[in-house]
């Protein structure tokens, strides 16, 4: 039992361990329940203040963030209204620069309108003054050509009248004088190193009219030509054409040794092939050309100046065939001193092994000798050694007879020389037991 003390009216009162128990629990589950509300009071109270400072703190994140919205636009309209200044700005400078571009082009386009004016101008000036120069070149060419065809028509009335004053020969030696004579007014300038001369040495029957031959100043032969001249009267009956005379012309030039052969003709004065200047009829034969007298000297220049631009490639052509020429001997003595040098290699080689088997035979020889000699010394050594071996008492054993001689020699020593005797008795007993 336990007294307890009400604490209201502090009168005493005794409980068991139940109602102890019961009023324990009462005690415990009213003090739970005080607690239990206050916490929740006070929970609530909490609840309240985190929601009030909830609110709080998100109105004001709201209000700062609302702020941040209005800085935001603030800023954005001020870089909009920035950005619209600009673009203004540069808008304009694109329209000045623009007129500017459009301005400097039209200047530009201007300028090369006036250019192209002033050049078509002055090409309309040049041609005009080349379209000038032009018909008056034409028209001096023409007046030459026309002069030059007088002249030549001049010529040919000469030469027509002075063939009818002259006879077939008298034709034929006035061309050659001719041709002598022009040929001599430009010897001295022209052909200082020239022979131009009538062919008057006869090969085979026949001979050429005039041969020509230029030379360098050491010496050395340009070009050379076999001329033949001829002519005849208007008025002959036996009239020959140009080609009846290349056959004995081309035998000429190979005969004196000619490059080039040349027909200087008056025939066919109607033949526009040979009219027309030079004619080359090196189709028919080689290197041959026929001309009218006009063309001699021009045709010598064309010959000569074509052998001096020629001339150094000749030599050129020379050296080359004189350096294969040596390279071509130097080959052919290299190649005879190598046939010459491995006719004497084989040969030395050939007695060198010959003596080489000769050697190998002596040394086979000298070698069986040495054997034999060898087989020698051994048969001497054995010899040697069987002599050396060999003893009184050997030789007399089993030879009574020789046996009673050697004794009667030894006595007979003995008396002559004691101390010989003893000595050689001494010896004899030595081999004795050497020999037992």
């Amino acid at each position: 039992m336990s007294e307890i003390i009400c604490p209201h009216c502090h009168t005493p009162f005794t409980v068991d361990e139940s109602g102890y128990a019961a009023i324990l629990s009462q005690v415990r589950d009213q003090e739970f329940q005080r607690e239990l509300a206050e916490r929740e009071r006070l929970l609530e109270e909490s609840r309240s203040q985190a929601v009030r400072l909830a609110v709080s703190e998100a109105v004001a994140a709201e209000t700062e963030k609302l702020r941040a919205v209005e800085r935001e636009r603030d800023g954005l309209a001020q870089q909009l209204e920035s950005q619209r200044q600009q673009a203004s700005v540069e808008t304009q400078l694109a329209v000045q620069k623009t007129e500017a571009a459009a301005k400097d082009a039209q200047v530009a386009v201007e300028r090369e309108r006036d250019e192209l004016a002033a050049r078509l101008a002055r090409e309309q000036e040049a041609l005009v003054r080349v379209e000038a120069e032009h018909k008056a070149a034409l028209a001096e060419k023409l007046a030459a050509k026309d002069e030059l065809i007088a002249d030549r028509d001049r010529e040919i009335e000469r030469i027509r009248d002075m063939k009818a004053r002259l006879s077939t020969k008298m034709l034929g030696e006035t061309l050659e004088q001719h041709c002598e004579i022009a040929f001599n007014q430009l010897r001295p300038t022209a052909f200082p190193h020239a022979y131009f001369e009538k062919d008057n040495e006869v090969v085979e029957g026949t001979k050429g009219d005039f041969v020509f031959r230029d030379f360098d100043a050491e010496g050395n032969e340009i070009v050379s030509i076999m001329f033949e001249m001829k002519n005849e009267a208007d008025d002959s009956t036996h009239r020959k054409k140009n080609e009846d005379h290349f056959k004995k012309l081309d035998a000429d030039r190979a005969k004196k040794g000619c490059e080039y052969a040349v027909l200087v003709s008056l025939l066919e004065p109607e033949n526009e092939l040979y009219n027309n200047g030079i004619t080359d009829v090196s189709w028919r034969y080689d290197k041959m050309y026929v001309i009218r007298p006009q063309f001699f000297i021009p045709l010598i220049t064309l010959l000569r100046n074509a052998a001096l631009s020629s001339m150094e490639y000749r030599k050129e052509l020379a050296l080359v065939r004189q350096q294969n020429i040596d390279v071509t001997n130097f080959e052919d003595q290299l190649a005879d001193f190598k046939d010459k040098f491995g006719r004497n290699y084989r040969l030395a080689s050939e007695r060198f092994q010959k003596a080489i088997d000769e050697i190998d035979k002596s040394i086979d020889h000298l070698q069986k000798i040495k054997d034999n000699l060898l087989g020698s010394e051994r048969n001497l050594r054995l010899a040697n050694d069987k002599a050396e071996d060999l003893t009184v008492k050997k030789l007399t054993r089993k030879n009574p007879t020789m046996k009673a001689l050697f004794e009667e020699a030894r006595e007979a020593k003995s008396l002559e020389a004691p101390a010989e005797g003893e000595a050689e008795r001494s010896m004899a007993e030595d081999n004795d037991a050497a020999d037992e």
